[in-house]
């Protein structure tokens, strides 16, 4: 069961590496793409509205496979939520990193 269940997780992830949401998510987190993480956070509002409308569809006798809709918005809203602080966090530390490369190194005579 186990293995079924890690094999199956591995072939979801690589099927869904590529998908619009995960591309963008790898986008801001390299060097350049940090500063677009707070910002993006503004995305996890639209899905959230979309997820709304589907629940709203849904309880006034609309289909039943919506939900899957759903689940797919609320994950994706989710993990814009939390791009936000962790680009900022990793930003911070990125550009710490930098401003201690630029400081001259003291010589000792």
């Amino acid at each position: 069961m186990l293995r079924t269940s890690v094999a199956l997780s591995a072939r979801g992830y690589g099927v869904l590496r590529y998908a619009p949401t995960n591309l963008l998510l790898n986008a801001i987190r390299t060097r350049r793409g940090l500063k677009w993480g707070v910002p993006a956070m503004l995305l996890a509002g639209v899905y959230f509205y979309a997820a709304a409308i589907c629940t709203t569809i849904i309880n006034d006798g609309g289909p039943g496979w919506l939900y899957l809709l759903v689940l797919v918005f609320v994950w994706n809203a989710f993990k814009f939520l939390w791009i936000g602080p962790v680009s900022l966090i990793q930003l911070i530390s990125v550009r710490a990193g930098e401003r201690r490369e630029r400081q001259p190194v003291p010589s000792s005579r």
